[in-house]
């Protein structure tokens, strides 16, 4: 069978390491995305590669970028792809006619701004066309269910890129969880620092929160640690002024905590806790782009895990001391001068979603057999979809919000 073609939703940092003009200033300053499907196409597992923005006229610095910093860096590594809309054109409904372009069975990525997420996924969809789309997958419980319920109806598979599942500590804790018994009581936190709130200007407090954005990574994977259990109320409370003050618009909450109430389907007497805390206001010279960690605790152990400093720290005179995460995505190159990342968790998400569209594509597997086998699939998903709305009616209408989950149907009261 042809190796996967796939098109790039989104141009910006995350899919091309390109914001503003120029490299962006945090940890990702060639992208992920793009890196990625290059180094995929390299080996043979992706094919046609197209990549699709609103403003056509950002498209030769993107190449002259992409060029300088990862086919001059990277042995030569090929980094043409197809684009859309025209160089002299805006089009805010460019998604279309790329996606328009493929063929059913072809695949997306979606790095886009949240609201976009469920217009595009859907497009796609009714299209035959397979989606990775970033986290949070949706604002909406009722959505999130209606691509569940599309998945199904076109059999495409729709994988959310959760990517901290694929961190060999998190993957780890997870497997160890499995024999600590009932889940009790889990604590996270993660923050990116103040200048992050420059990348996101255009949407932060606008169109979504530091809550969708960061709090999801330890939703998703609290979620996928205790498959037995459901989440039945959030309480949100967030931090303000620090972010308006840096000249967001009035409605940016800084750090925002959800106080989430769990409890076993097979016994409700049995209940846990969850807290998720997350900041896009840390400081500017941290020393890490993104502190991340948790506590996890059940009736017969408990397991914590810090993945923010990995004994691993350079010292520069201009920047000082920085600790670095290669363990999501390394950069230096091997000894033959190739892209050498192929370990890292960021890259190994883009695969697994790549390997198993060939799968099922080839007839080797079904969807109920990829959502079995633990995947963050847009149908195990659900759990975080509903904390991340009902966090977010919580702070708007001040008000614990109750999750309801009756015959595998959603909703919020």
């Amino acid at each position: 069978m042809a190796p996967l073609n796939v098109l790039m939703v989104g141009t910006g940092e995350y899919t091309t390491g390109f914001v503003g003009g120029g490299m962006s200033g945090s940890d990702k300053k060639v992208g992920v995305v793009g890196l990625t499907m290059f180094d995929l196409r390299r080996r043979g597992k992706v094919g046609k590669l197209s990549m699709v923005g609103t403003s056509g006229n950002k498209f030769p610095a993107i190449r002259e970028h992409l060029d300088k910093n990862i086919t001059q860096v990277y042995n030569g590594l090929d980094t043409s792809f197809d684009s859309f809309p025209a160089n002299d054109q805006r089009d805010p409904d460019a998604y279309k006619t790329a996606i328009d372009a493929l063929s059913p069975g072809d695949a997306i990525t979606i790095f886009t701004p949240d609201p976009t997420h469920f217009p595009i996924a859907m497009y796609a969809i009714e299209r035959g066309i397979h989606v990775l789309v970033t986290k949070p997958a949706v604002h909406k419980l009722s959505d999130h269910q209606k691509l569940v319920e599309a998945s199904r109806k076109h059999n495409v598979f729709v994988f959310v890129e959760h990517h901290k599942r694929f961190d060999p500590a998190y993957a780890d804790a997870r497997h160890k969880a499995k024999n600590l018994g009932d889940f009790n009581y889990f604590y996270s936190y993660m923050s990116q620092p103040k200048s992050q709130l420059e990348t996101f200007k255009a949407w932060a407090g606008k169109e979504s929160d530091i809550s969708y954005y960061l709090n999801s990574h330890h939703i998703d994977v609290n979620e996928s640690m205790v498959p037995d259990f459901k989440p039945v109320r959030v309480m949100a409370s967030a931090a303000k002024g620090i972010a308006t003050d840096l000249g967001c618009v009035p409605e940016t909450e800084d750090t925002i905590t959800l106080l989430t109430d769990w409890v076993k389907k097979t016994d409700e007497s049995k209940r846990a806790t969850g807290v998720y805390t997350a900041s896009w206001t840390a400081p500017q010279k941290a020393g890490v782009h993104s502190n991340q960690y948790f506590h996890y605790m059940a009736s017969k152990g408990e397991v914590r895990a810090n993945q923010a400093k990995r004994a691993y720290d350079v010292t520069e005179d201009d920047s000082g001391l920085m600790w670095y995460n290669p363990f999501y995505m390394k950069y230096a190159p091997d000894e033959e001068g190739n892209f050498a990342g192929q370990t890292g968790y960021g890259y190994i998400s883009f695969e697994k979603f790549v390997d198993a569209v060939t799968a099922l594509k080839e007839g080797r597997v079904t969807l109920d057999d990829l959502d079995k086998r633990g995947l963050p699939t847009i149908k195990n998903t659900i759990a975080t979809g509903a904390i991340l709305e009902a966090g977010r009616r919580s702070l708007d209408e001040r008000r614990p919000v109750e999750i309801v989950e009756e015959d595998g149907v959603w909703s919020l009261k």
